[in-house]
């Protein structure tokens, strides 16, 4: 046997949204059958920035993500979210691919937003606000395009040459330059901050929206003003994270939202097990921390496709 060696160009020809999108789709309805394993996420805080040890398994594949977040990256001209991940069978142990997992991270990310959005947000839903124009709000934009008839994507950022260099960069898109306040109004709110403190207000918020919280991914981390959070349907994708370090983590350390206060988690929404958007006006929430079972899906996914196309570089690196 081999091991399959990815880089990260190599993942980028092999990653396509729609294809992620439908896999993180099953990877949930798998973990709702009971059919995958996901223990908690690990996380190594250090002084810069903090690591995390994601393991999981879904049906015929296993695996490990290690991935860090260091905010200051850019301006040292690299990402900052960088991700390995080892693919292991099942079977046997065996590692059968090590794959660079930063754009991983992205796109599984953006896709399980918009698969939330799937379910919570109006089905006529036409604009998308994201606040950040950062790395991530690209695949938020690619995810939620290939589910919605977007007319118009208002962006903001506290950086005016972040958001020209975000439009410049997907001119296929009717991308406009907004004030925080127009974001917040859309049909559809993405906030991709790295923020500590809110930066969306309920003020600003219309009734009908659908937030995607995904910065708050971290103890500390924290988006929305928590009153937005008491009116709202609040929906998680992993119970336990959310609670230590989603959008919620703060609130409910505070005393300003109570783990009884959620609805749902996304898995419930997608099989059934509740509902999911069925009041037009009302306010709907997904607290996204990004769970093991969609990173070990989507690397399933590519060492398929590679193992097809040719691609990677096979080494021996336990015989």
């Amino acid at each position: 046997m081999s091991t399959l060696l990815l880089t990260r160009n190599d993942v980028k020809g092999l990653l396509q949204m729609s294809a992620v999108i439908a896999t993180v789709e099953q990877a949930f309805k798998e973990l709702a059958r009971g059919e995958a394993r996901m223990p908690a996420k690990a996380y190594l805080l250090l002084e810069r920035g903090d690591f995390r040890a994601m393991p999981a398994a879904v049906p015929h594949a296993a695996g490990m993500k290690w991935v860090c977040v260091y905010p200051q990256n850019p301006s040292r001209g690299l990402p900052t979210v960088i991700g390995t991940l080892v693919y292991n069978d099942p079977d046997t142990g065996y590692p059968l691919a090590i794959m660079d997992a930063t754009d991983i991270t992205d796109y599984r990310t953006g896709a399980t937003a918009a698969v939330a959005a799937k379910y919570l947000a109006r089905p006529d839903s036409q604009t998308l606000g994201l606040i950040g124009a950062g790395r991530q709000a690209h695949t938020q934009l690619l995810a939620h395009a290939e589910m919605f008839r977007l007319k118009e994507i208002r962006v903001y950022d506290r950086s005016p040459d972040a958001v020209k260099r975000f439009i410049k960069s997907l001119p296929e898109y009717p991308i406009k330059e907004a004030t925080v306040e127009k974001a917040a109004a859309s049909d559809i709110v993405c906030t991709v901050t790295p923020a500590r403190e809110p930066v969306l207000k309920k003020e600003w918020v219309v009734p009908g929206t659908h937030i995607n919280a995904i910065g708050a991914d971290a103890p500390g981390k924290e988006e929305l003003e928590p009153a937005i959070l008491k009116g709202a349907i609040v929906v998680v994708d992993d119970l336990r994270q959310a609670s230590s370090g989603g959008e919620i983590n703060v609130p409910l350390k505070k005393g300003l939202f109570s783990v009884n206060d959620i609805y749902a988690t996304l898995d419930e929404i997608i099989v059934g097990k509740k509902p999911g958007r069925q009041d037009l006006r009302a306010v709907t929430i997904f607290d996204s921390t990004g769970v093991a079972i969609e990173d070990i899906a989507v690397a399933k996914l590519l060492y398929d496709k590679a193992k097809q196309t040719g691609t990677g570089l096979s080494i021996n690196l336990v015989e």
